[in-house]
């Protein structure tokens, strides 16, 4: 039966590929000709929507634990702006994360070049940063600091890169600056793919991987879930940044029961290559 059910998978699996993809497209030119009018209420609830039916059409199922922050209130008031440490595995963790919570995230500059979902991306608020350019991340700074003073939830990715979700890597933290500056909440938040609860790597963005290659993946991996721990906001709040940055990947790292990895110096990956710098802490550029 197991091996039917697998074999049905991979028959129907291009055309749930063909139906995101049109999906995407479809939520570009809604983004395009309707989020200049219809608000940031609307912008929101049409962010979460869309996000909730693209895991629907990819047979990702999510599954929240926790309290997720909300930008509005029941009576509609802006409620103070937070800031999510998130780990990284996929393409799929902005879309997992945005289908509870209606946040707008920060991504390397080469996302916004991606055919698609890079343009979509640019639609519904996506901030960019230049990797390895300092002035770069001040920049982005400011534009996170103006986004939190307004109530809206920011997620950041601070590993840099994307692992299989067995460990942590290392966590940058420039662009937790402006949360320090105006006080706000940090949560971490543990992201985790699993199959029938057990962790799945078939979800993994690594490497030489390109997006038609993980959208078969995700596609044909039966019972595939995402699991987001919502995890309390780290008190008290810390007034370095580096010291934000380690006490939430240890927060992730334990909700997880994943192990914390270390690069050593000879790892290509280094800290300079994300924008992130050795000097000690510097103020963010204030929000304008």
């Amino acid at each position: 039966m197991a091996r039917l059910y697998r074999l049905g998978l991979y028959l129907v699996a291009p055309l749930f590929i063909a139906v995101a993809l049109l999906h995407l497209v479809l939520g570009l030119a809604y983004a395009v000709l309707c989020f200049g009018w219809i608000g940031r209420r609307g912008r929101d609830a049409a962010v979460v929507a869309w996000s909730r039916l693209l895991l629907l059409i990819m047979g990702v199922r999510v599954q929240s634990i926790g309290e997720s922050p909300c930008a509005w209130s029941g009576r509609g008031e802006v409620r103070p702006g937070s800031l999510l440490l998130v780990n990284h595995t996929s393409w799929l963790d902005v879309f997992a994360l945005a289908a509870v919570v209606p946040a707008r995230f920060v991504a390397k500059a080469e996302v916004g070049r991606w055919p698609f979902v890079g343009w979509l991306a640019i639609s519904v608020g996506t901030l960019f940063v230049e990797r390895g350019r300092r002035h770069a991340v001040v920049h982005t700074n400011g534009q996170v600091g103006a986004r939190l003073a307004c109530g809206q939830v920011i997620g950041i990715f601070p590993e840099g890169t994307t692992t299989d979700g067995s460990r942590l890597l290392p966590f940058h933290a420039n662009l937790v600056q402006p949360a320090i500056d105006l006080g706000v909440a940090m949560r971490p938040v543990g992201l985790r793919f699993t199959q029938r609860g057990e962790f799945s790597r078939a979800a993994m963005f690594i490497d030489d991987m390109n997006l038609m290659q993980s959208m078969w993946r995700i596609a044909t991996a039966p019972h595939l879930a995402v699991e987001l721990h919502w995890l309390p906001a780290i008190e008290p709040a810390p007034t370095n940044r580096h010291a934000a940055a380690r006490a939430a990947r240890s927060a992730i790292a334990q909700a997880l029961g994943i192990p914390l990895f270390e690069r050593s110096m000879r790892d290509d990956f280094s800290p300079a290559a994300d924008g992130e710098d050795t000097s000690p802490d510097t103020r963010s550029a204030p929000a304008s």
